[in-house]
């Protein structure tokens, strides 16, 4: 097994030596081996990469120059596996480039061939290629398609993707591209084979020649960004500027700890532009997952605060209504909106997620199904979202919180453009169009800065509970700024703040305005565009709403119970769906 990275490798050459090309993934939870050997701030893909070849024990590894990190990872490869090449790439596709790169292969060859004592057979390459050999078919002008451009992807998320998505997929990141060649037979092979891999759509490398990659056929791109690569973060960049279509940025360090959140993007720019497959119905297996009500929480434990005619007592249940469900499932709270065929809520519940969140949403359906008067089978549709849709096993269907929090906002007012998501884990800024799609969104990283679960910390640091602290909208004694966004170094600037006996409340509005600072930093990246309206837990925080005011000028609207908004949203969704 030869392992390979660049697409720009003559892996064909390593075939027709009888040895197996395999192209190495990099997720990986961590990148423990790899940062032994290497600098923590190098390329984490290239980490990644690494991490790979030590977890499996690879041996022999081919590279291209493409990049300073790949050479950097052969620096450390040549002196720790039996056979470690890297061949200069040329930064230009032309006669000259073609030379230049034919005598890298040739190169190559000599070195493969002292070390595997094997004699290279040109007939053996000629036979790979004439089995690549390009097959040119007419182009549907009507197909329509969406991009994916960037870094490379890991696999399982692009066919993730191209599972979700109802058009075409088109993978132009670095090595997504079907190698095929046509290589005349009289010609010199190795000319010809040179010139055909320098051919492959271009990747960063080959900068200058990148301007022809976003056809009018694309009705939506994925840019997939790495973390501190400045070359992609500059062409995403020029390419907000420049394309009129759907554009989404993602960015990914190559560790499993982000593939969830990532994959939650995706789906909701997949909605967006209307290209997300329905996942149909589960009538099948509803029954074998219908509603417990063993083992879990009691209604009377369950704080719901009084606002529809159902938790006054009233039954609902009508012969002449049809009921539909949505279930907000997120990573503090758990959320169930029931509305009938006229759009009006019927009731809804949350409850704490816990450790089970399956048994927590069984629980708060259960609770919002009693208040109402209503059993499951009432439901003629239920839709789940929250981190945790995919595990509602009584759910229809599923649909990111990003789409849900958007059409419960609009629902409730129809001139909210923008609206502000901060839950338990993360947050969001949803921007809409006037007709209440979403047009277009960002999400903090996978760090809990500026979210509910930031603030649960520093409330067990400090010693005062959640709800007080939301109680704090102004300093008392001095304006505090706490300088890290990260969790950990917050908590430990709060510590240190205690220690030189600070106010508490001036710490806790002080924490209040980081969280605002980091949601202002995103709502500037979407585009300030009113009326805000504010979802999630947080939105119950008045410190924060009010320093939000403050910083956008204009005030920002907080419905009456903003962390149902997203099961709302869902539940409207099953109605219309």
């Amino acid at each position: 097994m030869v392992g390979y990275i660049c697409k720009y490798t003559p892996i064909e050459i390593i075939e027709a030596f009888g040895e197996e090309p395999v192209r190495l993934e990099s997720g990986f939870k961590s990148h423990e081996k790899a940062e032994a050997m290497i600098h923590s701030n190098l390329c984490s893909y290239i980490s990644g990469v690494l991490e790979n070849i030590l977890e499996n024990n690879i041996q022999e590894v081919v590279l291209t120059s493409c990049c300073d990190s790949v050479c950097r990872l052969y620096d450390v490869l040549k002196d720790k596996i039996e056979f470690a090449y890297i061949l200069d790439l040329p930064s230009k596709n032309g006669p000259l480039a073609v030379d230049l790169f034919r005598k890298e292969i040739a190169q190559f060859i000599g070195s493969y061939e002292t070390f595997k004592n094997k004699v290279f057979d040109e007939k053996d390459l000629t036979k790979i290629l004439e089995d690549k050999k390009t097959h040119p078919s007419k182009p549907d002008e009507n197909s329509q398609s969406i991009a994916i451009l960037g870094a490379r992807l890991e696999d399982e998320i692009i066919e993730k993707i191209r599972a979700s998505c109802t058009q075409k997929i088109v993978d132009l990141t670095c090595t997504g591209q079907e190698r095929t060649f046509d290589v005349d037979a009289g010609s010199d092979v190795l000319t010809g084979y040179a010139e055909s891999i320098l051919g492959l759509t271009p990747c960063m490398r080959m900068a200058a020649h990148r301007d022809q990659l976003v056809s009018e056929n694309f009705i939506g791109v994925i840019y997939n960004t790495v973390k501190f690569c400045d070359f992609y973060s500059y062409e995403y960049a020029q390419l907000k500027n420049e394309m009129d279509i759907p554009l989404l940025k993602i960015e990914t360090d190559h560790t499993d700890a982000q593939s969830g959140q990532i994959l939650t993007r995706i789906d909701a720019f997949l909605e967006s532009t209307h290209t997300k497959k329905s996942l149909g119905s589960k009538s099948d297996t509803r029954s074998a997952h219908s509603v417990s009500t063993a083992g879990t929480t009691d209604t009377k434990d369950v704080e719901i605060t009084p606002k529809t005619t159902a938790e006054k007592g009233v039954r609902h249940k009508s012969a002449n209504l049809t009921y539909f469900a949505g279930v907000d499932c997120g990573s503090t709270s758990t959320n169930v909106v029931i509305i009938d065929e006229n759009r009006n809520i019927v009731s809804y519940a949350t409850v704490p997620t816990g450790p089970k969140p399956v048994e927590s949403a069984s629980n708060c359906f259960r609770i919002a199904l009693d208040k109402a008067g209503l059993a499951e089978k009432d439901m003629a549709c239920t839709v789940a979202t929250g981190y945790g849709r995919i595990s509602i096993p009584f759910a229809d269907k599923i649909v990111t919180e990003i789409t849900c929090h958007g059409r419960g906002a609009f629902f409730l007012d129809k001139s909210i453009r923008t609206v502000i998501d901060i839950g338990g884990q993360d947050s969001k800024v949803i921007r809409l169009d006037d007709k209440g799609k979403v047009s277009d969104f960002v999400m903090n990283d996978k760090c809990s800065a500026g979210t509910g679960r930031f603030l649960e910390v520093m409330s067990r640091t400090l010693g005062i509970p959640i709800h007080e602290m939301a109680e704090i909208v102004a300093p008392l004694k001095e304006d505090i700024t706490i300088t890290s966004m990260c969790t950990v170094f917050a908590e430990s600037e709060v510590i240190s703040l205690i220690a030189q006996n600070k106010d508490e409340k001036d710490i806790v509005y002080a924490l209040n305005k980081s969280i605002a600072s980091k949601i202002t930093s995103l709502i500037d990246r979407v585009g300030r565009k009113s009326r805000y309206m504010m979802t999630g837990g947080v939105a119950k925080n008045k410190g924060v709403v009010r320093i939000i005011e403050n910083r956008l000028q204009e005030s920002v609207v907080v419905p009456f119970e903003p962390e149902v908004v997203g099961a709302l949203g869902a539940a409207l969704i099953s109605l219309e769906e």
